[in-house]
């Protein structure tokens, strides 16, 4: 059964080697480029990846647009700040050498968030659906975009190291962009916040960060990051709330 890796890419040339050589066990390496205008692509072919282009509308659109060029029998969609691991190419290379039922594979993510693994507050198992059969899923959803899958799944054990977040000012600036489409979600659904909505909402995001999904296992950075996911959950509302009064 034929593999190809594909990597969504704009601007990766900080990480497109490193995500690359990790593929390396892969039948194909294909990077699907939204025409990054730095070292990306000049990159990705110096290591032997094919490179396809198509104009970026959004994650979505993007992963059903690689599907309709890339043709293998099992896809592995990896981002660009993502590693495979050793472990991770064995446990998929033994799984395709078996007649299984499985369409598709959800895979677990190892986070460093501000450099520092992450396991609680959320961020561990952190699966994503990556791996599956060609011709069996597409994707819905223009950010944090979700799988649509024809067939039964299955998890995998070996997890994907992921380099998320590397500073303060880059959770501020995707908190940003995140908080503005979910707003406009929750307005195009008719949800209208009262006054105390964004305050109880914080509240209520902290508390699952921080005690019912563990964020207090890692000490001050959970303390932390679960206190930033709750500003940006009380921010959300507060945009909200201002697309109702416009």
């Amino acid at each position: 059964m034929s593999l190809a890796a594909v990597v969504l890419t704009y601007n990766e040339e900080a990480h497109i080697v490193a995500c690359l050589e990790s593929l390396a066990w892969a039948d194909r390496r294909i990077v699907f480029d939204s025409f990054s205008t730095d070292r990306t692509v000049e990159l990705a072919r110096a290591l032997g990846a094919e490179v396809l282009q198509h104009p970026f509308e959004n994650y979505a659109q993007q992963r059903n647009a690689a599907l309709e060029q890339v043709v293998a029998d099992w896809i592995f969609f990896v981002d660009a700040d993502e590693r495979a691991t050793p472990d991770l190419a064995d446990e998929i290379r033994a799984i395709l050498a078996e007649e299984r039922p499985e369409v598709g594979w959800w895979v677990p993510r190892h986070n460093y968030i501000f450099g520092r693994l992450t396991r609680g507050a959320g961020w561990y198992p952190d699966y994503q659906f990556r791996l599956f059969r060609r011709g069996f899923a597409r994707w819905e959803r223009a950010v944090h975009e979700i799988a649509i899958v024809d067939g039964p799944t299955g998890y995998l054990k070996s997890p994907l190291i992921h380099y998320n977040y590397d500073d303060l000012a880059d959770f501020v600036a995707r908190q940003e962009r995140y908080t503005d489409y979910d707003a406009r979600v929750l307005f195009q659904e008719g949800v209208r916040p009262r006054f105390y909505t964004p305050y109880t909402q914080a509240l209520r995001h902290f508390w699952w960060r921080f005690v019912t999904l563990r964020g207090i296992r890692d000490g001050w950075h959970g303390l932390r990051l679960s206190g930033l996911m709750a500003y940006y959950e009380m921010v959300k509302y507060r945009k909200l709330a201002r697309l109702w009064k416009t």
